[in-house]
């Protein structure tokens, strides 16, 4: 009875149940096996005239036959989980952190295994080998020598990553695959018959880059987190991150050195400015008074947001050239299907009519998100639209739009590459599971947002008509400040022909202020009417706006703003478009509506 069994050309090789290696075959005497007296192999692996295996009870790795093929140095010191085996060379998951190591001749040392993911499973052909990540059970193929060869590109099916067995209990150094990780469906298992369990080896350590966040159960393996998201003393040593001490230190320094250049060059500044001013100081007036106690500090955006103006105007929110997003990037099409693992289903953020939105961390740990187009938008639009869109989407910069990064366009597929939107979206924190949102960030969300479609309607050239606004495309960021997104992309002749169609997104626009007030959805099946403006309007035009606010959250004292914002928002849904105000006012109407505050 054979556990496990190999072949090479003119030989056999297996282990028997009770351990013992047994070869056969016309050239099985060639492999010198002669010595190797009574060690029991766990894995085992054969190229054409080698034989490769790792011992039970040492963990060594032992190379017999012809040694062209697996080379002079040969990672004894390495512990392996499995093997594989092609033309002059060899590859091994390592038992630690699942990653993969190749050796034999002509093994290319810069055309190395990925390491974003460690690998459950690898198979090896004459020049290639592939493996099935950890991570999702996607393949990753790779070449091990001959790089001039063009690169293999494997289908992105899930893979299964092992053979089911009856086993109750994996046992001590294994754990039972659980498929519920890949959320693929609410399946626990691959296997047919829930007897069955995949028993897959352990891992101890991480990959380069990544720290073990987890440990090892019966039921999950170690979980491995990017350095990059190392936020205490636990995963410094690993991250080789210095100590917070000596690092404090350090800033402490840089900042002691940086405030003694500041204060001196700001102090010899002043002192010229102050020379210079002298007679106007001395005829200060109550006016200059007045207008310095209004200036205030916002960072509501990020750490790079310019300071807020004071004047009550609509403020334009664009970024400081000297803190852009910097040119867009031209993204390769294996690293977006790498950091979105491979467009699963488990990573979609959402759909629209363009195509399918994916969360992806990038090699660097960076999270974006990624629109792929699906087919009926490349059908319909063709690579000069894309490139005249492109070009608009690129110039867009704003703290209230969600910003464009890169792009990819190889091998027929068409990817935008974005900010990523931790908060999820409005619609989801008014109607679904997010956290509810009182009546001050609601207030603040909307003259965000609505600075936003200002933006895209007055100051890109040319002006770019959403033409889709509705909770679901408002967006909230790591500070909770609103973001317009799912704009652009759209054919010539539709652009062209919307240029003059801004009153279509004021009124839309005027449905997310309804919904902000009320609570309700803007067709809600279950409410009658279905329409939340069919509703809330004519309660609005006799007067009694106060019946739309949503109960849901503790009203303020002073309720005025509310219902000055429920007349704004009848004025924004009007049916005739010339008796609905222009984005520009609307927002000079929300700012004055916001600034009035609300008090508790």
């Amino acid at each position: 009875m054979f556990r496990k069994i190999v072949s090479g050309d003119g030989f056999t090789c297996g282990v028997t149940k009770d351990g013992e290696l047994v070869c056969w075959g016309p050239k099985s005497n060639g492999l010198g096996l002669s010595d190797k007296g009574e060690e029991v192999f766990e894995v085992l692996a054969s190229g054409r005239n080698s034989l490769c295996g790792v011992s039970k009870e040492s963990g060594q790795l032992q190379c017999f036959g012809d040694e062209t093929e697996f080379g002079d140095e040969v990672p004894n010191r390495v512990r392996f989980i499995s093997l594989s085996a092609g033309a002059n060379h060899y590859c091994g998951i390592r038992e630690d952190d699942h990653g993969v190591a190749c050796w034999g001749r002509n093994v290319n040392s810069s055309s190395s295994a990925p390491n974003t993911s460690g690998f459950v499973a690898i198979s090896s052909s004459d020049s290639t080998t592939c493996g099935v990540r950890e991570l999702d059970l996607v393949l990753d193929c790779w070449r091990v020598h001959d790089s001039t060869k063009p690169d293999y590109s494997p289908p992105l099916e899930l893979c299964s990553p092992g053979v089911c067995s009856p086993r109750g209990n994996c046992g001590d150094g294994w754990f039972a695959f659980n498929a519920s990780i890949l959320k693929e469906s609410e399946l626990t298992s691959l296997c047919s018959f829930h007897d069955l369990n995949i028993c897959l080896r352990c891992g101890v350590d991480c990959l380069e880059g990544y720290f073990p966040s987890s440990g090892c159960n019966p039921n999950a393996d170690r979980v491995c987190t990017p350095c990059s998201l190392c936020q205490n003393s636990s995963c410094y040593g690993v991250c080789k991150i210095p100590g917070e001490k000596s690092r404090k230190h350090e800033q402490r320094e840089v900042r002691r050195l940086v405030i003694i250049i500041g204060v001196s060059v700001l102090g010899f500044l002043v002192m010229l400015v102050g020379l210079s001013f002298i007679p106007r100081m001395t005829k200060g007036s109550k006016r200059d008074d007045e207008e310095r106690s209004k200036m205030t500090c916002c960072f509501c955006f990020d750490k790079n947001s310019v300071e807020a103006d004071p004047d009550p105007l609509p403020q334009t929110g664009l970024l400081p050239s000297a803190v852009s997003l910097g040119e867009t990037k031209i993204f390769r099409l294996s690293e977006l299907k790498d950091a979105t693992h491979g467009f699963k289903e488990f990573s979609e953020l959402g759909r629209g009519s363009f195509g399918f939105v994916y969360k992806a961390v990038l090699s660097d740990g960076v999270q974006v998100a990624v629109k792929r187009a699906n087919a009926a938008t490349i059908i319909h639009s063709n690579n000069r639209d894309f490139e005249s869109e492109l070009e608009i989407l690129c110039k867009i910069r704003h703290n209230n739009i969600v910003n464009l990064l890169g792009y990819c366009a190889e091998m027929g597929e068409r990817l935008l590459v974005y900010e990523y939107m931790p908060h999820g979206t409005l619609h989801d924190h008014l109607h679904g599971d997010l956290s509810q949102l009182d009546w001050s960030m609601r207030l603040k969300i909307m003259l965000q947002a609505a600075r936003g479609l200002d933006y895209l309607h007055n100051e890109v050239d040319p002006p770019v008509i959403h033409r889709d606004v509705k909770t679901s495309n408002i967006l909230l960021d790591g500070e909770m400040c609103a973001r317009i997104a799912d704009f652009g992309l759209v054919s010539s002749s539709e652009r062209d022909s919307s240029k003059s169609d801004r009153e279509g997104d004021v009124y839309d626009f005027g449905i997310v202020l309804l919904e902000m007030l009320s609570g309700r959805k803007a067709n809600d099946r279950e409410s009658d009417p279905h329409g939340v403006a069919e509703w809330a309007v004519p309660l609005i035009r006799k007067g009694k706006a106060a019946a739309i606010i949503d109960r849901n959250i503790g009203l303020p004292r002073n309720v005025e703003p509310l219902l000055k914002l429920a007349e704004l928002a009848e004025l924004a849904v009007r049916e005739n478009p010339n008796e609905r105000p222009s984005m520009r006012n609307l927002l000079s109407f929300l700012d004055l509506i916001v600034k009035t505050g609300l008090t508790f």
